[in-house]
């Protein structure tokens, strides 16, 4: 593996607990945004959205997007709405290939059913928040990806094993 492979989805597609077994099979480093968005603040994320608003969660994601895309090697976890912002993927762009982990939207709400997230769109419940997400944004979600994964009924192990061939049939 010569770049970082960037897993890419909605909140719940899997990133996280996917990625992290793929760089573990792969034996590289895993990098997740939201782990070190939080570890910069001292502070959950969902608190820094709560007092200064998406503007200042965005602007501190750009700056990991840069920071990530000096590393090599790494599978690295997006956050859910990293790939929506041309700037980030500015950011990325050259130092790795984008994964998308697709997965149908009931699946996501199911997943994400009990997750204390901030809605992107205010006064929206979880579901409705995700499925207005998709709809006004998958055709980003789509262009930024490399390669589109289904990350849907099967195990982990399955999953994770499969997508490391694909990686590895592409020389990635």
């Amino acid at each position: 593996m010569a770049d970082n492979l960037y897993f890419a989805g909605m909140i719940g597609s899997g990133k996280t607990t996917l990625g992290r077994r793929v760089s573990q099979i792969l034996q590289c480093e895993f990098l997740d945004l939201d782990e070190e968005m939080d570890a910069r603040l001292g502070y959950s994320f969902h608190r820094l959205v709560a007092e200064q608003g998406w503007l200042a969660f965005r602007e501190l994601e750009y700056e990991i997007c840069k920071d990530f895309a000096r590393r090599s090697q790494a599978v690295v976890c997006l956050g859910g709405g990293t790939v929506r912002y041309r700037w980030n993927l500015d950011a990325i762009a050259g130092s790795g290939r984008v994964i998308l982990l697709e997965v149908s939207l009931d699946e996501l709400i199911r997943r994400v059913q009990s997750a204390d997230r901030p809605r992107v769109n205010p006064g929206t419940d979880l579901a409705a928040d995700v499925r207005m997400l998709w709809a006004n944004h998958s055709d980003k979600y789509y262009r930024a990806a490399d390669l589109v994964y289904r990350a849907e009924g099967k195990s982990l192990e399955a999953e994770a094993r499969e997508l490391v061939e694909i990686i590895r049939e592409r020389g990635w």
